[in-house]
């Protein structure tokens, strides 16, 4: 089957400019060798700490940030470095939903002006048409008619997302890029957001990259789920496995710290120790490993860590720093 979107080794470096004449004295490496695949109709929940370069490969995805490096295919077409006369087309098919939305909505158009636009830029419809659709995006997203003429910052932070969400499924896209799209919300609007990101991608077919730091709310709606750490993807599985047996030390932690329901089970919690590395000067070998200050860290300088398959569909980092012995054996 062929897939949906495609990301090869994909690098998006940000210059850092410095002294006098603001020369380039370096480089933020927020996305370094990335790749991953979506099929259609699939969920791929993309997890990890805040500024592990999360949100700018979702931005790359949709081609709101241009790759230094690597390939970006969808639906079998490269798209890396495509003009925007031909990235229009395909934004028919590519939409983002963003993390706040009191900021990716403009407070001073109505709700029908935001629902109305996407068909406008690409000249579908007559007005007639636009208004009887703006009104169908309201009620598949659960909001009232009345809506229509309000503006977002008059609704709470759930029914702004809702508005967000609907624009996003204006122009019926196979793919939506979702930029923690519930980390602003309370807990029980959390859970009606994501039903709600559940039943349109059974009624429309939608393919989602679910970028997200709450693991918990990541086990709920993805099919698979990538682990990234300091721009690299350090393992990948489908779900079911990856919470079940996770194989990577960073893996291992993030999990732990989910909360339990239960206040008399006991859990052991794994503590990070150390910084996260900065991502303008990275180490040399195993990012964790040298957080972890691990003894075998000289051993990964300078050398390729790539993703390999270690059990069917099951991916993770070769890096004598987070696996276990016997799992490196298995990778080496």
């Amino acid at each position: 089957m062929q897939h949906l979107l495609s990301v090869e080794n994909l690098k998006i470096h940000f210059p850092v400019h410095g002294g006098v004449f603001k020369r380039q004295i370096g480089a933020v490496r927020a996305v370094d060798d990335v790749s991953l695949t979506i099929a259609p109709g699939e969920t791929l929940g993309l997890v990890g700490e805040s500024g592990c370069g999360k949100s700018t490969l979702g931005k790359a995805i949709v081609r709101l940030y241009q790759p230094n490096a690597g390939r970006i295919s969808f639906q079998g077409e490269d798209i890396t470095k495509a003009s925007q006369s031909k990235i229009r087309p395909l934004r028919r098919e590519m939409q983002m939903i963003f993390q706040d939305p009191s900021e990716s909505l403009n407070a001073r158009h109505s709700v029908r002006a935001i629902l109305e636009e996407p068909f406008l830029i690409h000249g579908i419809g007559t007005k007639e048409e636009r208004n009887i659709w703006v009104a169908e995006l309201l009620d598949r997203v659960g909001l009232p008619s009345s809506s229509v003429d309000k503006y977002s910052f008059e609704f709470s932070g759930g029914q702004r997302q809702r508005i967000g969400i609907a624009r996003a499924i204006a122009l019926k896209p196979k793919l939506i890029v979702c930029d923690e799209p519930v980390s602003a919300l309370d807990v029980s609007v959390q859970s009606q957001v994501l039903n709600l990101m559940l039943e349109l991608q059974q009624e429309m077919g939608l393919a989602y990259l679910f970028i997200a730091h709450d693991l918990a709310v990541v086990k709920h709606i993805s099919d698979r789920v990538a682990v990234m750490y300091l721009g690299k993807i350090v393992e990948l599985a489908d779900a079911d496995s990856l919470y079940r047996n996770p194989r990577h030390a960073y893996t291992k932690a993030l999990l732990s710290a989910i909360p339990v329901a239960d206040p008399a089970a006991k859990k052991e919690r794994i503590l990070l120790e150390g910084d996260v590395p900065s991502p303008i000067n990275p180490p040399r070998g195993s990012a964790f490993g040298h957080r972890m200050k691990h003894p075998l860290y000289e051993q990964t300088i300078d050398k390729e860590l790539p993703l390999t398959e270690i059990e069917p569909g099951h991916f993770v980092a070769a890096d004598p720093c987070c696996l276990s012995a016997e799992d490196y054996a298995l990778v080496s």
